[in-house]
């Protein structure tokens, strides 16, 4: 028996619905269980007739409850365009991939005409998904790589002023 596409009355031929799917990995998983994972994902939403217009990692991030014994997660982004049925199939195979461990997909837009949509996703931008960036955490104690923000003066302290108001001249006098 054939498989029936679900339609709502609302939807206008020729046109798709655009989602966005977050799903959170285990934190210990490695870059190759990463990249996996997101060609699986990526696999099911082409065989679905779906596109990919955005990917990203948003990195290793504190969870805001324990989920299946983890206090952190590795945050995943997609944001597609498909059918009803699409995102159930992608949620399905989420469900069965035991890396993951929290799934949420939501409905952006209705009947999105796919021609006005263009994919952000290069191979090298596919690729860069699977590389967790430095931990919130590792970020926050300065431990990462990565500063906030603003730069380091020229003896490598952190100049918070110069951060967060920018380089200022020197005050001057009144009368000057």
């Amino acid at each position: 028996m054939a498989e029936k596409r679900r339609v709502s009355c609302r939807d206008i031929p020729g046109r798709t619905r655009e989602y966005e799917t977050i799903f959170i990995l285990k934190p210990d998983v490695s870059n190759e269980v990463i990249g996996a994972t997101n060609s699986k994902i990526r696999g099911v939403l082409e065989a679905g007739g779906g596109t990919l217009l955005k990917i990203e990692n948003w990195g290793r991030r504190k969870l805001a409850y324990e989920v299946k014994k983890q206090l952190k997660g590795i945050y995943i982004f997609f944001r597609y365009l498909g059918n009803p049925g699409l995102v159930e199939e992608i949620e399905r195979n989420l469900h069965l991939t035991d890396s993951v461990i929290r799934q949420y997909s939501v409905k952006i837009a209705e009947n999105v005409d796919p021609a006005t949509r263009t994919s952000e996703v290069t191979d090298e931008l596919f690729a860069n998904a699977s590389v967790p960036g430095p931990d919130e955490e590792a970020i926050a104690t300065g431990q990462a790589g990565a500063r906030p923000f603003g730069d380091e003066d020229e003896e490598g302290a952190f100049d918070f002023e110069e951060a967060v108001f920018g380089k200022v001249d020197e005050p001057t006098r009144r009368g000057d």
